[in-house]
C-alpha cells in the first residue's frame, strides 16, 4: 500500500545519517591506521614492503568500491563464515581509504623537503627517529587539506553500502522511496543530507590548502 511522504517518512531518513556517519569515522580511522602504515612501507629502505603497500594501492585504487565491497561481502560468505552487511561495509571502506590515505600520505612525505633528511642523517638520527620527530610532523601539515578532501569522499562512498543491505542514508532513502513512490522529494532529501554532511568539510579543505598555500610562499 503507497502512503504519503510525510513528518515520518523524514525522521526515519534523517535518523540513517547517524549511520552514515559512523560508518564513515569507522572506515576513516581504520583507514588513517592502514594508510599511515602503507604510507611508511612505501617509504621503507626495504624492497619486500615497499613491493607489498604498492600492490595494495594498485589493487585497491584499481578496482571500484564496489566491487570491493561486493567481494568482502559475498566472498567471506564463500567460506560458510556469515558476514553483516555493517562489518563488511566497514573492512571494504577501512581497505580502501587505506590504499587511498597511504598515496595521499606517501606524496606528503615526499613533499618534504630532501634536505630536512639529509640533515637528520649528518646528525647521526636513525631512520624511526628521523621519520617520527623530524619528517612526519612536517608530512602531517601538509596531508591536512587533501585528508579532509579525502573524507568527504569517504562520506560520499558510504551511499555504495546500501547495495548489500547496510541501511545507511541512501538506503533509507531507496525503502522511502518504495513505500511512497515519490523518489523526486525522497531523494532530493537525501543528496540534501549529503550536502550538509559534505559542504563544511569541502569548505575546511579549501580554507587548509589555502592557508598552507600562503605559508608555503612567506
Amino acid at each position: 500500500m503507497i502512503r504519503p511522504f510525510g513528518i515520518n517518512e523524514f525522521l526515519f531518513i534523517l535518523s540513517a545519517v547517524q549511520w552514515t556517519l559512523a560508518l564513515a569515522a569507522i572506515a576513516f580511522a581504520g583507514g588513517a591506521l592502514g594508510g599511515l602504515i602503507v604510507a611508511l612501507a612505501r617509504e621503507s629502505q626495504r624492497k619486500v614492503p615497499r613491493s607489498i603497500a604498492l600492490g595494495f594501492i594498485r589493487v585497491f585504487q584499481g578496482t571500484p568500491l564496489l566491487m570491493q565491497l561486493f567481494l568482502v561481502f559475498f566472498g567471506i560468505n564463500i567460506f560458510g563464515i556469515q558476514i553483516n552487511p555493517w562489518i563488511a561495509a566497514a573492512v571494504a571502506l577501512t581497505l580502501h581509504a587505506s590504499a587511498f590515505l597511504g598515496e595521499i600520505w606517501r606524496g606528503c612525505i615526499e613533499a618534504v623537503p630532501k634536505g630536512q633528511s639529509e640533515a637528520s642523517w649528518a646528525l647521526g638520527i636513525g631512520y624511526y627517529d628521523r621519520m617520527r620527530y623530524v619528517v612526519l610532523p612536517q608530512a602531517a601539515r601538509i596531508a591536512v587539506a587533501p585528508t579532509v578532501g579525502f573524507l568527504v569522499q569517504l562520506i560520499k562512498g558510504t551511499s555504495l553500502a546500501s547495495i548489500i543491505g547496510f541501511t545507511e542514508t541512501t538506503r533509507a532513502g531507496q525503502i522511502i522511496n518504495n513505500a511512497t513512490f515519490e523518489p523526486f522529494t525522497v531523494f532530493t532529501i537525501v543528496a540534501a543530507l549529503y550536502f550538509i554532511m559534505c559542504w563544511p568539510l569541502s569548505l575546511l579543505a579549501r580554507h587548509m590548502e589555502r592557508r598552507f598555500s600562503k605559508a608555503a610562499h612567506r
